[in-house]
């Protein structure tokens, strides 16, 4: 793949231009520069990650270095050689470097655990040594110059020489006073300094008045400047001890490369961090910049783009005050190949370039210029054939150009490929262009190579409309405004709108309208007639899509309820042991009050038979009763639970029938009802009703509210649901006005504790899904305008799940993801109608 010619296409340059400028240090820049495109699923989510936490850094951590880094990597290998030593500027460059290293290190060890994993990844071999800046601290001061006290030997050199420059300076001030009272010197005349020698100027004609040597002279030669005898010798001193107190920071300096040697090689690994580091910063500012954010890395082929921002293309209308519009689009397995068509300047390129620069920056490892619930999946390579490529060098027209970058897409293209495709067919005689694109479309749709391709022909159209694995795009335009309007439709093909733009650039009506019989009726009538084809199959797509989510939650609810049953027949069943076990207690009690009896009865010599005979009858009595309580409460739970089956396998039993055929309307007749397990029934004599929960020969078991009671078949008659909802309702308005003061207290008490956020990481999608459910209920009862779904990002299924669902909830007017500076696409915020 060649990355340079693919960056200049779709503007990534610009971008690596940027980062590059932005780094303080050499390593930086190259980094910037040399950056490849990867391939690689777990190497490029480390670049974002690590990319993210730098820009949650730059964003929340003022304690972070913002820049400023020091270089140190290009004079540190020079100091391996025995002989070397560093200079004193390197030596101040090394001091600032060390600075760096401290603050970003420091920073990192003290952040909470579990903050910047990625970042304290990369600063874990790093070694910091408190000893090299100790020592360099004791050489330099503040100001990066020697200290005097660097050595014992150099604060005697300095301490002498400041001795000799203070009495030197006395003497001359004191002969340059003398010569301006003898009119030797000028009156505003002041001691000059020439190479390290402090002399007095004089006027030439009195020259020879001041006894001592002419060092220099003015260049008009009106003014001599004179080392009087008296400091001579005090010079030359000085000079001597200068000469020493600069071979003595020599040696100092060597005797510190000789003692930073040692730790060369961890010091080089330190340099090559810090410049990392410069580079993750100036990347994470460029993309704080863009308004980028990490989106999701894809392992099933999913390329989603959500409000896709071209990131050049934006900053340049910035600068005029407009924005650009957003693209969304998704690809997957299935539909794989977007073909685009619309009118001239509609936008299609950008579009098209859009796609192609959003992919190259998320496999180098930038965050995207879109919502961070996009989703991209890793190509091995993107192939790009876009604009004019004509070569008078090599003798190739435009469409020969194009036909050597489509041998090179056929050669290298796979199921692993993004293929991007501007004008595809033109250059060439339309029939047999649009024949050969075709064909090569259909190459491409076989291999499952995903694709973005812009195109004017209505045969990519029609085979994108019957294609297994491409969808059509349509550039929308303004027909009453004759003007773009740069949105990107998915799912309908456009059209060129060459009359209406051929009648906006001022064509005569007579030429537009003969250019239009030329084309012909058909022409027009299979643009119309494809647009609304791919437009009713989108819609019947979404309801399609919309049918199976409600599906899915109904299942998940169903699922729910019949564990929670299951769960309340098992606490049915303790408590039924429970009773058990206390009438066990009971009657252990009654035998010990019999025992006392037998006892008495004995001491009263009562008959033996008698006495065995009672007790007999007693454990029967025991017994008896708990065989009986288990066996009818054992019954009972056995029908309920068939009941439950029953209405299960009925519910089953209609989905199934739904999605095999719509039914017919039934014809209304006249049922005879009979007894049986789940009928409803009224009791005669009364005025109860209830369902029949078991039959047993003569007798039924029913359920009325949570009584339940043994009566005759004589006894009851089979009636309609009607009926039984219809007596169900005049029961609930006998009590409806105490029923609604509690619904009141409920409702205020529900207003009292209501919060406008959510937390469901962490539950399983049911779980979460009812949960959620529950929220926008309390949501809408308390007339909240706008809530939160915390559910974080993860691998990005439970918010999938969880905005298909809020999409089928009449209750819900929008949804979308939160500010970045607030949690961004871990958060769902929700606005209700």
């Amino acid at each position: 793949m060649n990355t340079k010619g693919l960056e200049h296409k779709i503007g990534f340059n610009f971008i690596r231009e940027k980062i590059k400028g932005r780094c303080s240090t050499a390593y930086g820049q190259r980094r910037a520069e040399e950056e490849p495109f990867s391939s690689d699923l777990k190497e490029i989510e480390e670049r974002l990650l690590i990319t993210e936490e730098m820009m949650e850094i730059a964003m929340f951590e003022p304690k972070f270095p913002q820049g400023g880094f020091t270089d140190c990597t290009q004079f540190l290998p020079s100091l391996s050689k025995e002989s070397s030593c560093i200079s004193l500027e390197n030596m101040r460059r090394l001091f600032s470097f060390m600075e760096n290293l401290r603050q970003i290190t420091s920073f990192l060890h003290s952040s909470k655990d579990g903050k910047y994993p990625t970042l304290k990844k990369l600063a874990q071999p790093i070694q910091f040594f408190p000893a090299i800046s100790a020592r360099i601290d004791s050489i330099l001061d503040k100001n990066g110059s020697i200290r005097d006290s660097a050595s014992v030997e150099l604060l005697k050199i300095s301490k002498e020489l400041n001795q000799y420059q203070n009495s030197v300076s006395k003497r001359i001030e004191s002969i340059l006073k003398k010569a301006k009272e003898d009119k030797i010197a000028d009156d505003d005349a002041g001691v000059s300094v020439r190479d390290g020698k402090m002399l007095i100027p004089v006027n030439a004609l009195s020259k020879r008045s001041l006894p001592g040597i002419v060092q220099d002279a003015s260049a008009s030669g009106k003014t001599f400047f004179i080392e009087p005898l008296e400091v001579v010798e005090m010079n030359n001193k000085i000079r001597r001890l200068q000469f020493d107190k600069q071979r003595e920071i020599a040696r100092i300096m060597m005797e510190f490369t000789d003692f930073l040697r040692p730790y060369l090689a961890e010091m080089m690994e330190a340099a090559r961090f810090v410049g990392e580091v410069d580079f993750i910063r100036s990347k994470a500012e460029c993309a704080r910049g863009m308004e980028a954010g990490r989106p999701i890395l894809s392992t099933e082929g999913t390329l989603k783009i959500a409000k896709g921002r071209h990131p050049l293309l934006e900053a340049s209308l910035a600068k005029e005050g407009k924005k650009v519009v957003p693209i969304d689009l998704e690809l997957n397995p299935n539909k794989h190949i977007l073909v685009i068509s619309g009118p001239n300047a509609g936008g299609k390129s950008v579009a098209l370039k859009t796609v192609g620069i959003l992919q190259y920056m998320v496999q180098w490892g930038m965050p995207a210029t879109c919502s961070q619930r996009s989703e991209f999946p890793v190509f091995e390579n993107i192939m790009i054939d876009i604009g004019d490529e004509q070569s008078l060098e090599n003798d190739l027209s435009t469409y020969s150009s194009h036909l050597l970058n489509m041998k090179d897409v056929l050669k290298y293209s796979s199921s692993r490929t993004l293929v991007l495709i501007d004008e595809f067919g033109s250059g060439t005689e339309p029939a047999a262009g649009g024949a050969i694109a075709q064909t090569i479309l259909e190459e491409l749709d076989n291999r499952g190579t995903y694709g973005v391709i812009t195109t004017h022909y209505t045969n990519l159209k029609v085979y994108a409309e019957s294609g297994k694995g491409v969808v059509n795009g349509a550039m929308l335009f303004d027909s009453a405004r004759i003007a773009p309007l740069y949105k990107l439709e998915i799912g309908v093909p456009g059209n060129s709108f060459a009359f209406d733009l051929a009648r906006k650039m001022g064509l005569s009506e007579q030429i537009v309208k003969r250019a239009e019989e030329k084309a012909g009726e058909e022409f027009i009538d299979l643009e119309k007639q494809l647009r609304t084809i791919s437009r009713n199959r989108r819609k019947l797509d979404e309801k399609l899509a919309r049918i199976r989510n409600t599906d899915k939650t109904l299942e998940s609810v169903t699922e729910k309820y019949s564990k929670e049953l299951t769960e309340i027949t098992k606490q049915k069943k303790q408590i039924i042991e429970q009773a058990k076990e206390e009438a066990r207690q009971i009657i252990a009690e009654a035998n010990k009050k019999v025992e006392s009896t037998i006892k008495k009865i004995k001491e009263a010599q009562a008959e033996r038979e008698a006495t065995l005979k009672a007790r007999n009858e007693l454990k029967k009595v025991g017994e008896g009763l708990e065989s009986k309580g288990s066996t009818e409460q054992d019954k009972k739970i056995e029908a309920k639970m068939k009941s439950l089956q029953q209405r299960k396998e009925r519910q089953l039993e209609r989905k199934k029938k739904r999605k095999e055929a719509v039914p017919e309307e039934p014809k209304q007749e006249v049922v005879k009802q009979e007894l049986a397990v789940g009928a409803k029934v009224k009791v005669e004599g009364s005025n109860l009703m209830g369902e029949v929960m078991q039959i047993e020969g003569k007798w039924v078991t029913i359920s009325v509210g949570d009584i339940t009671s043994r009566v005759k078949k004589e006894a009851v008659t089979v009636i309609s649901n009607k009926e039984f909802q219809s007596a169900a309702t005049q029961s609930v308005k006998s009590s409806a006005r105490s029923y609604s003061v509690q619904v009141d207290e409920q409702i205020n008490q529900r207003k009292l504790s209501f919060k406008d956020e959510i937390d469901i990481r962490g539950e399983r999608l049911d779980e979460a899904l009812m949960s959620v459910s529950i929220f926008l209920d309390d949501a809408t009862l308390v007339g909240a305008h706008r809530v939160r779904i915390l559910h974080g990002k993860g691998t990005g299924v439970l918010k999938e799940e969880i905005r298909k669902w809020l999409k089928t909830n009449p209750a819900v007017k929008s949804f979308s993801d939160e500010d970045v500076r607030f949690g961004g696409a871990g958060i769902t915020v929700v606005d209700m109608e």
